[in-house]
């Protein structure tokens, strides 16, 4: 089923009654259905000569034609030229102010570009001889994450000895991080602790949840640094460390206190914000963000060879801060 030739099957009558993406991810093998709803959405799935919809209710009887390879072709790093901002660098490491919108592997995406070009791994492989092998083939030199909205400082590590022990470092806790985040609304204190365990949600694969039992460990500390009251409604400026290193730990852990992060449209954020009725900017041009506000600001660690400690410090990038002056403008 790899192959590019178009796929074709009938509809048998014990199938009435079932969903067109239902249908195909039974009846193509090693599919997922979330693939299948990706081919449908692409237009890439024609029942009897039309493009059909995820929802569309069989009768039996139809013609389906998927024009579309049903497997994903494999993942992979390749070396890009991109533009790399790199604060920090010698034999065995490199700190890195990724920006947001780069992936830092190979990973999801709609096309075979989305899914493997433009990432931080291909930008290292093209600025560095050297990157660690622990990570596999698709993560050289990767020893933690930022999400792909997320901007921030990142360590890469470029050999074996030195990833070993960076991981080392992160698995005992030993590796400070600080995130700059605006939050919708107003916090009750101005200091706190979530201490929340992380799932996988079960329903939206792509969200991560704190309300299922037996989740991995979180632990997230924050302080209010600004409260800011404008015309597009209360907001709160945070400091916040993190313990451990869970998926989208500081996203969901916000947005579990009601106050998801702006411009986090997977955790509750509104998609745009509009301003108050009776403000005086109510007919004002809107602030938008089109990322997260959500910066890795601070990485302290010690160096793996020497054992000196290296702080490193970045400011949150123009478009944050342009957003906040809008903000504050407004209030």
């Amino acid at each position: 089923m790899s192959e590019d030739r178009p796929i074709t099957c009938s509809v048998e009558s014990d199938s009435a009654g079932k969903r067109l993406d239902q249908f195909l991810a039974t009846r193509l093998d090693n599919i997922s259905r979330a693939r299948v709803q990706e081919l449908i959405a692409d237009g890439k799935v024609l029942v009897n000569g039309a493009a059909g919809k995820p929802s569309l209710k069989l009768r039996g009887g139809e013609q389906i034609t998927v024009l579309a390879a049903a497997e994903r072709p494999p993942l992979r790093a390749m070396a890009e030229e991109i533009p790399l901002d790199i604060l920090y660098e010698d034999d065995d490491l490199a700190i890195i102010n990724k920006p947001a919108g780069m992936m830092v592997h190979a990973g999801a995406g709609a096309t075979d570009d989305d899914r493997n070009r433009g990432t931080l791994v291909n930008a290292l492989l093209h600025h560095f001889k050297n990157l660690s092998a622990v990570g596999g083939d698709l993560r050289p030199g990767i020893v933690h994450r930022l999400d792909k909205e997320t901007s921030g400082l990142i360590v890469v590590a470029k050999n074996d000895e030195a990833h070993r022990k960076l991981a080392a470092q992160f698995a005992r806790r030993e590796v400070k991080k600080t995130y700059i985040a605006l939050v919708h609304g107003w916090l009750k204190q101005d200091y706190g602790t979530i201490s929340q365990s992380i799932s996988r949600d079960r329903i939206r694969r792509t969200r991560m949840t704190t309300r299922l039992a037996g989740g991995r460990e979180a632990i997230t500390h924050y302080r209010v640094v600004r409260r800011l009251d404008t015309a597009f409604g209360k907001f709160a400026l945070l400091e916040v460390k993190i313990d451990t290193g869970r998926t989208h730990q500081i996203r969901v852990h916000l947005a579990s206190l009601g106050h998801p992060i702006v411009g986090d449209a997977l955790y509750g954020a509104p998609r745009e914000l509009r301003p108050h009725r009776g403000t005086a900017r109510e007919t004002a041009s809107t602030p938008s963000l089109p990322r997260n506000f959500l910066h890795a600001a601070e990485l302290v660690l010690r160096h793996p060879r020497t054992g000196e400690t290296l702080d490193l410090k970045t400011d949150i990038p123009p478009e944050l801060q342009e957003f906040l002056r809008s903000l504050e403008a407004s209030a």
